[in-house]
């Protein structure tokens, strides 16, 4: 098998990939609540009573600039959104460059001065990296590479959906992919639509603090339907969507049709989804739609017995289809 595009955008390729070629050969030491095999958005270690978190994540975009950010504020936020996600305290972050030879410094000043922005915005301290010098022709410009930590007290897993929890979206779904797709394209959209690119623990903060959360994800690589396919699959549960409660900017629908996108496959880097017991999701969704991240948050669906593993989206129209998981990346090269 040879390793393609595909492999790399979150859908069923890249995980047939992980299972069959990664774990198959990886030895499981788990040393803290979460550990690779569980393949959560990040893994932890317990030391003195508390779960110290960490991710990793490597950042390979194109274009390297565009509307609503650039790949070094898409390094940061990707990776402090991830360790929220396992509700902890982003900390720190350690951060590693691969540039090709013949790199504009100016560009990779830009680079580094929005990393800085994008870490106090968060809460973080860059505290640790490295850079490494390719030849030219041998990388497509930059990689960067982030390394995260976080602390909590509890991790919060993937695998904790409770039949009855209500679902909640933080916001509106396909900016991110679709803003970048429509720039290097040249359609156009870029005069009204941006990339989402946020972090999300202030707003996640809140949200742990009223409690009720069995599990929380950003949809990211993949979009909506990779990130609730795969609660649904871990949890061995059934998940009943409601299409017209997720919210889509008009820009993002009329660009999806013209370039034939699924924009609940497409990739976010602002967003979350929130997995809530009945009886606080209300509670929940007012506090995260007090936020500006979260002012467009909805309850899109809830967990159920029926249907176990798969994702059933109640259409506009009043009818029922499974929200299939991407196979590869409908828009490559956006995270």
């Amino acid at each position: 098998m040879k390793i393609t595009l595909g492999h790399g955008g979150g859908g069923e390729l890249m995980g047939e990939l992980i299972s069959k070629v990664i774990l198959a050969n990886t030895t499981f030491r788990k040393v803290g609540a979460v550990g690779l095999e569980a393949l959560d958005d990040g893994a932890s270690i317990t030391v003195g009573g508390k779960e110290i978190v960490l991710t990793t994540d490597a950042h390979t975009v194109t274009p390297l600039f565009f509307p609503g950010g650039d790949i070094g504020r898409l390094a940061v936020c990707g990776t402090v959104n991830d360790i929220a996600m396992m509700g902890a305290r982003p900390v720190a972050l350690a951060s590693a460059f691969v540039i090709e030879e013949g790199f504009d410094t100016e560009d990779l000043e830009r680079i580094v001065k929005s990393m800085d922005a994008a870490a106090k915005e968060s809460g973080v301290s860059i505290i640790a990296g490295d850079l490494k010098v390719m030849e030219r022709g041998a990388i497509d410009k930059i990689v960067i590479t982030t390394t995260g930590v976080g602390i909590a007290d509890e991790v919060v897993r993937d695998a904790n959906l409770k039949v009855g929890d209500k679902i909640i979206l933080t916001g509106t779904v396909g900016d991110h992919g679709i803003a970048l797709m429509s720039f290097r394209e040249g359609f156009g959209f870029e005069t009204t639509l941006k990339s989402d690119v946020a972090p999300l623990w202030g707003m996640i903060k809140l949200a742990l603090e009223a409690g009720g959360i069995s599990a929380m994800k950003d949809p990211t690589r993949g979009g909506l339907a990779a990130a609730l396919n795969d609660w649904a699959k871990k949890n061995n549960l059934g998940i009943l969507a409601q299409e017209a409660r997720i919210p889509l900017k008009k820009e993002v629908v009329a660009a999806s049709e013209m370039l034939g996108l699924d924009p609940y496959q497409v990739a976010n880097e602002g967003k979350a989804i929130i997995a809530v017991s009945a009886d606080k999701a209300d509670e929940v969704l007012k506090i995260i739609k007090s936020t500006e991240l979260g002012k467009d948050a909805q309850i899109i669906g809830e967990v159920t017995k029926e249907r176990p593993c798969k994702v059933i989206l109640e259409t506009i129209v009043g009818g029922k289809r499974i929200m299939e998981p991407p196979i590869g990346d409908p828009v490559p090269r956006v995270c």
